[in-house]
């Protein structure tokens, strides 16, 4: 086990709101120096078009600090996945993280795991896992019918209990239901908050252990520990009034106490 850093923690530093948005390598060397072991990046677009030399680099630099990586994408078309099969070979990468839906593809049960059950042995065949996301487009039943029908332990869900909370499912039945199947942990915490006059909620993230998230209880169902399962920290950090500077200052702040509650339960 391990615990790591995600693309999602770097968010709007990332984003186009950035005067200057962060580099693979400048999230690489921020993991290592908050302490981070892997690094998971997930739902990069710009990493499809890295060529073979890009892609050397980014695992040396990664190599050189000590880190582990991850791969996430979302989809589950066969094509789409032996592309990610195939950088996940170049980045020496042994997870990659995926979700059900795209924007133009919504595949019921069936066809979900029909795809799957022809691409999954190719991942297994290299030793590579893929983990279907917890999320709210999907029951959680729905993906467990997925993943207990394609059968291959190279096959898993990535748990990110705070994620199916807007489909009305608690988080705590969301552990319960993937426990046994997990092969990554998403780590944010979440709570709701009052809207100005009373009028409604608002759902979004805060610090590590300040939410709604069970963490404790997670661990205890889950046991990553034992099973080698990484833990990686991600934000639900809305956009901040004062402007860029004070979103991303505390976006860091968020990752800094996040990656230092992790490490302190070790």
């Amino acid at each position: 086990m391990a615990y790591g850093i995600s693309t999602y923690a770097y968010f709007w530093r990332i984003s186009g709101r950035a005067p200057e948005p962060m580099t693979l390598t400048a999230m690489l060397r921020d993991t290592a120096e908050l302490g981070g072991e892997v690094f998971q990046i997930c739902d990069y677009a710009p990493i499809e078009s890295y060529d073979t030399a890009q892609l050397a680099d980014l695992r040396a630099t990664a190599d050189d600090l000590g880190l582990a990586l991850e791969l996430g994408t979302r989809g589950i078309r066969p094509g789409h996945l032996r592309k990610y099969l195939d950088l996940a070979g170049e980045l020496g990468v042994t997870l990659v993280r995926s979700m059900l839906n795209t924007a133009d593809h919504r595949p019921d049960t069936t066809e979900a795991e029909a795809l799957l059950k022809e691409v999954v042995p190719r991942y297994a065949d290299t030793g590579v896992t893929l983990g279907l996301e917890t999320y709210e487009q999907v029951a959680t039943d729905d993906l467990m019918t997925v993943v207990r029908a394609v059968d291959d332990p190279h096959l898993g869900v990535v748990l990110d209990p705070g994620n199916s909370v807007a489909r009305l499912e608690r988080p705590a039945d969301v552990v319960a239901a993937t426990a046994p199947h997990v092969v990554n942990i998403h780590v944010k915490d979440f709570a709701f908050t009052r809207r100005d006059g009373w009028v409604g909620f608002t759902y979004a993230g805060c610090p590590l252990g300040e939410g709604l998230l069970d963490y404790d209880g997670m661990i205890a169902a889950v046991r990553p520990g034992e099973r080698g399962i990484n833990q990686i920290v991600e934000h639900w950090l809305p956009w901040q009034d004062e402007g860029y500077d004070t979103t991303a200052r505390l976006e860091h702040q968020w990752t800094q106490h996040s990656i230092n509650t992790l490490l302190r339960s070790k």
